[in-house]
């Protein structure tokens, strides 16, 4: 889900610079490989928009939609998740997408990978049985679920969003797969606001961003 922060970013500080402080070490190879990563990074960093006092006063909400639109935009993106879980995991069974916006990115990362995807949606969305998890917002409580036989015991998913702010949510759906005892070896995102500290909140679980917001 797009969401918020209060504070314009110094990405590049908390992206960047370690891809940099690595190249003067590196190969030529090594070099063109980073380079490159770092070019689709950062045409990917372009297209993102911030839009002040929405939905609230105060608050900056950061729009992914552009990534949609613009066709390279979201091959990079595809192509950066797929480079890294590919790198970082030598078996995934599944990904699994956020109600929305993961429901975009996550079957075109599914199919790159050849495995299957899996639905995480709001309560009352999916027919047949389901099993749900309850989370806390501001005020009340919501609930996500997924169809009962989504997922096998012993099966390792990825799950995806567009976005990580507080990481309510995404804590939500590692509950809810882990009472399906399914083992989930990350959450991947387009873009975190470290502010907000949402992959603090997820611990143990890894949190993957390509884009990080400060």
């Amino acid at each position: 889900m797009s969401s918020v922060t209060s504070q314009c970013p110094s990405w590049e500080v908390l992206y960047l610079q370690p891809f940099r402080q690595s190249f003067s070490k590196a190969t030529g190879t090594l070099f063109t490989m980073q380079e490159n990563k770092i070019a689709k990074l950062q045409y990917i960093r372009s297209t993102l928009r911030n839009f002040p006092d929405f939905p609230s006063k105060g608050i900056q909400f950061w729009d992914v939609c552009p990534i949609l639109k613009d066709p390279k935009a979201l091959g990079y993106t595809i192509d950066l998740f797929e480079e890294h879980l590919k790198e970082k995991f030598s078996k995934i069974d599944h990904i699994v997408g956020l109600d929305a916006r993961g429901f975009l990115f996550g079957p075109l990362l599914s199919q790159r990978l050849g495995i299957g995807f899996i639905l995480v949606r709001k309560k009352g969305k999916l027919p047949g049985p389901t099993v749900s998890c309850s989370y806390a917002l501001e005020y009340g409580t919501a609930e996500v679920e997924m169809q009962a036989d989504a997922v096998e015991p012993g099966q390792k998913v990825v799950i995806i969003d567009d976005l990580i702010a507080t990481g309510g949510t995404l804590n939500a759906a590692c509950r809810l797969l882990r009472q399906q005892n399914a083992e989930v070896l990350e959450c991947t995102v387009v873009l975190e606001l470290k502010e907000l500290n949402g992959s603090e909140n997820m611990k143990p679980v890894p949190v993957h961003s390509l884009i990080s917001l400060n």
